[in-house]
């Protein structure tokens, strides 16, 4: 199955760069998901309704376009649900111990220059390359 769609893929990318540039400008906040929401559950009163209308626009945005005719995908579960539960458990737990998520790192950091985030980055993108290799040339036959 291949579903290159580079045009979609390059602004996607622009409008993700947009809003962390934007982000970062009108409040000097990173867009780090997973920094933001940890900190939606820990957050003080003041610093909570940003968190939720960030939180709010990763769930409306695809709803949104769909009413202008955007496709929808159907998300295909080729595992168990308990599996599916297991990895999201084991990414959350690695987001915790890297200080951060591939989109705080991998957006944020990286155009920030943060040698932290560089170096996350290509962490996870070698362990992603591996993973493949291994699933597809691997044990996954």
């Amino acid at each position: 199955m291949h579903n290159l769609t580079p045009l979609s893929g390059l602004l996607g990318g622009a409008l993700i760069g947009l809003g962390a540039a934007a982000l970062m400008l009108l409040t000097g906040r990173l867009a780090g998901v997973s920094g933001i929401l940890g900190g939606l559950l820990r957050a003080a009163p003041s610093d909570r309704d940003w968190r939720i209308a960030f939180v709010a626009g990763l769930i409306a945005a695809p709803l949104i376009a769909a009413l202008f005719g955007a496709p929808l995908p159907r998300p295909v579960m080729t595992s168990s649900l308990a599996i599916v539960a297991i990895g999201g458990l084991l990414v959350g737990f690695g987001s915790r111990m890297g200080n951060g998520c591939t989109s705080g790192h991998g957006v944020c950091g990286f155009a920030r220059l943060s040698a932290r985030s560089i170096a996350a980055t290509m962490i996870f993108m070698l362990t992603a390359f591996a993973t493949v290799a291994i699933v597809r040339h691997g044990f996954g036959g």
